[in-house]
Order: C-alpha cells, then sequence, then structure tokens
C-alpha cells in the first residue's frame, strides 16, 4: 500500500491565448502556416486581426507522489489549474515541462461523456471505453450487467447516447470508470450533473474502491463536505501552484479561511456588477466596529454590506449565506426575508447590516458568503462559486445552563424556550 502510482516532478502546462481554435484541425495548420511564412491568414474573418501571443502557466513547477490506496482531494478556486492537473495526469494532455509518471491503468471523468461517441449506444459505449482501457472482450462481459444496474439507465442501455440526457451521461460514464478494472480514479466535478442520491452512491463507490480494492481515487469538487466525507490527503491549488500538500482538514480549512480579504483596504471591484459595486463587507459588532474574533455564542454580531446601486429591479435580492467548516449551508439570509417596499433601496450608496442570531450557531468555524440575485431570475453574486467570504469563529458562550459548557451535537446550538405546564 506504499507504493508509488503517480509522481510529477515539476510539471508546468502552458497555454498560448488565441494561436488555434477555428474548431478544425486542418483550418489550424493553415492559420499557423500562414502566420509563419508572414502571409495573410485566409482564415480570419474580414476586419479581424490576428490573436496576439500572450499566454499563461494553468500549472507551474507542482511536484507531489500519490500512494497506491490514497484518496486525495484536490481544491481550490475556479482556476487555479484543477483540470489541467487532472488532464496531465490522465494523458488527455502533455505537460510543458517536467515529467510524471504513473503506474497502472487510469480511469478518467473529466467531463460528462468525454470518449463517449454520440451515436453509439450506451452498451456499445461500455465495450468502447473498456477496449480503450485495454481490457478484453470477455472481461467486459463479466462486468457489463454490474455496469447497467450501477447506472440505473437499464430501460435505455441500447439508445444512443446522443439522446441521454447530462444526468444518464453521467450514471453511465461513473459507473463505466469506477466498475472498469482501473488501478487509478479520477472524477471531476461531473458528479454535481447528478441528483443527491446517486452523488451518494457515487461517493461511496469510490470510497469502496479504495478501501476494499486498494484503488487510487483523484477527487475535484467545490463540495467540501463531498471531499472531506471522500478523501484524506488534499491537494490545494492556487494560480497554477500547489499552496498546501496535507491532510484533507488541514486544506478544506486554509482553503476556506483564505479564500478572499475583505478587510477595508481590500480591493472587491471584481464583484462590481450590471446592478451594484460592492464597496464594503464586513462582520460589525453592536457599535458598528470590526467584530474581534473569537466571539462568543451570547454575542449580537452583523454581516455589513454596502453597496453603490446602479439600478434597481423589482426582484432584487442580497444578503449572505452561512457555511460551516464542513461545506454544509447552515441558512441563508437576504434582505427580502421581511415583506419590503422597493423603495427601501435607492440609486447611489446603500448600507445594509444583517443580524446574526445570537445563541443559534454552535461553536466553530463558519464561512459567509455575499449572495445576491434577482429571485428565481438569476445569481448576480453565487455564494458556491467565486463570492467574497468572511469567516466567524464563535468559542463558548453556548447557555447559563450548567448541563451545556461544551460544545453540543448538531451543526447548531439554539437556547430555546420551555416552560411546565399543570396541564
Amino acid at each position: 500500500m506504499n507504493d508509488v502510482v503517480i509522481k510529477a516532478e515539476n510539471i508546468g502546462k502552458y497555454y498560448r491565448l488565441g494561436q488555434i481554435g477555428t474548431g478544425m484541425f486542418y483550418s489550424d495548420v493553415k492559420s499557423w502556416m500562414s502566420r509563419k511564412m508572414g502571409r495573410e491568414d485566409t482564415t480570419l474573418k474580414v476586419g479581424e486581426k490576428v490573436p496576439s501571443g500572450d499566454g499563461f502557466w494553468a500549472l507551474d513547477d507542482i511536484s507531489f507522489e500519490i500512494r497506491q490506496g490514497d484518496k486525495v482531494g484536490i481544491i481550490g478556486k475556479n482556476g487555479a489549474g484543477k483540470s489541467t492537473l487532472l488532464k496531465v495526469i490522465s494523458r488527455v494532455t502533455m505537460p510543458t515541462k517536467g515529467r510524471i509518471g504513473i503506474k497502472g491503468n487510469v480511469a478518467s471523468l473529466l467531463e460528462v461523456g468525454t470518449g463517449f461517441h454520440p451515436e453509439m449506444t450506451g452498451r456499445e459505449n461500455i465495450y468502447l471505453n473498456g477496449a480503450i482501457l485495454g481490457m478484453k472482450r470477455s472481461e467486459i462481459n463479466r462486468k457489463i450487467d454490474e455496469i447497467i444496474a450501477f447506472s440505473e439507465i437499464d430501460e435505455h442501455i441500447d439508445t444512443p447516447v446522443k439522446r441521454y440526457s447530462s444526468g444518464m451521461y453521467v450514471r453511465l460514464a461513473f459507473a463505466v470508470a469506477a466498475n472498469l478494472d482501473s488501478d487509478i480514479l479520477i472524477a471531476d466535478e461531473v458528479l454535481a450533473v447528478g441528483d443527491a442520491e446517486f452523488q451518494k452512491r457515487a461517493l461511496g463507490k469510490m470510497n469502496d474502491l479504495s478501501s476494499s480494492q486498494g484503488r487510487t481515487v483523484l477527487f475535484v469538487s467545490h463540495r467540501m463536505n463531498a471531499v472531506k466525507s471522500l478523501c484524506d490527503r488534499g491537494l490545494l491549488l492556487d494560480k497554477g501552484k500547489i499552496v498546501l500538500n496535507d491532510s484533507i482538514d488541514k486544506c478544506i480549512n486554509k482553503y476556506q479561511s483564505g479564500l478572499y480579504d475583505t478587510k477595508m483596504d481590500a480591493d472587491l471591484s471584481h464583484y462590481n456588477n450590471e446592478f451594484f459595486d460592492l464597496l464594503d463587507f464586513r462582520l460589525i459588532d453592536e457599535n458598528g466596529n470590526d467584530l474581534s474574533q473569537p466571539v462568543t455564542n451570547k454575542c449580537k454580531y452583523f454581516v455589513s454590506i454596502k453597496i453603490d446601486i446602479k439600478k434597481l429591479h423589482h426582484a432584487f435580492t442580497i444578503g449572505y449565506a452561512i457555511y460551516n467548516s464542513d461545506g454544509e449551508i447552515v441558512y441563508l439570509s437576504y434582505i427580502t426575508d421581511e415583506c419590503r417596499k422597493e423603495e427601501n433601496l435607492k440609486i447611489g450608496m446603500n448600507h445594509l447590516v444583517g443580524e446574526i442570531p445570537e445563541r443559534f450557531l454552535n461553536e466553530g468555524e463558519y464561512f459567509i458568503h455575499l449572495s445576491s440575485s434577482l429571485h428565481y431570475m438569476q445569481w448576480i453574486v453565487n455564494p458556491d462559486e467565486d463570492s467574497p467570504c468572511l469567516e466567524l469563529n464563535i468559542q463558548g458562550g453556548l447557555s447559563d445552563s450548567p448541563f451545556w459548557t461544551i460544545r453540543r451535537p448538531g451543526v447548531c446550538a439554539p437556547v430555546l424556550k420551555w416552560e411546565v405546564r399543570d396541564k
């Protein structure tokens, strides 16, 4: 179980921006040859300029080792290089520099439908994927009933996959990757396409593959509770570099606590949008001062949001989403929780203050993300994606009762009223 199955040494992947991408290999080559020979690029439209040759390092000098049976969660913000790293490990793309050694077969689930031929049926694609993994037809025959049963699409298994929904695609793709004989299983965020029940079964299957069969699992997800439930090791990436290679708990804590800087002098212009400019986002006390942490459960504290509204909309709302350290959402709160008139908001600067209930949250670390939307129409700032984040650390003050002096079980620890009645 101590054998190294993946060893990356100074891996780098560089992408040039705007060099190719016509959609056809022949056109890309023709365009490249025209530029090399100093001729006019006939693939460009009239008046269109030749794209620049600027680029970026999607991965920059990455080194690590993964051993047989490891369950590794690869986490980081959008654009950190997670998917690029999985593609390098899966041999979908080659690194620009460095080398990577892989011991054993790799089954990858990178994007919905990757490796599927749309004109072929689900059954035919099972055999195709097995052949790509180097399996014999007799080996696939022994596994095919198990694959179909796990995917739960047996009624449509002989239907061309081009007619499948995204959920059916990912069910079959995962069933194939998990049940065919491979040494390393790689799963990207595609599991988010499936329903909650399928995600639960998929995580259980990956855990079983690693625990009972000794397979190595690499898992990428923005859902920290899913990562934590499956993985024991973590790789935290940021801007193509490894920030931390440690236990999954330490990686998740560092990722969540260091997502965004929301101090007074932080540049929040990244979150400006067509509806408002974000001026300030912070936690404050009853007197409007910055909240000193850790705080006790019985204190009053508030989320302070300052925005410069550029235009109003009847469905506009803004507030926050609060998550625990496992990445589970505790609750959402918006300015529209109570009935209000639209004129309460105005064009220009608005200072919004939302109270966090006292003696409601349990001890622990929480992460408060800005959230804004047009109700049931569109996200403006999605708390599950790129949004400013505040950290809240609660210690003590759970209750005045001598029976509750330590952290209580559960996500919340409310102090509720009870009374003794005669009848």
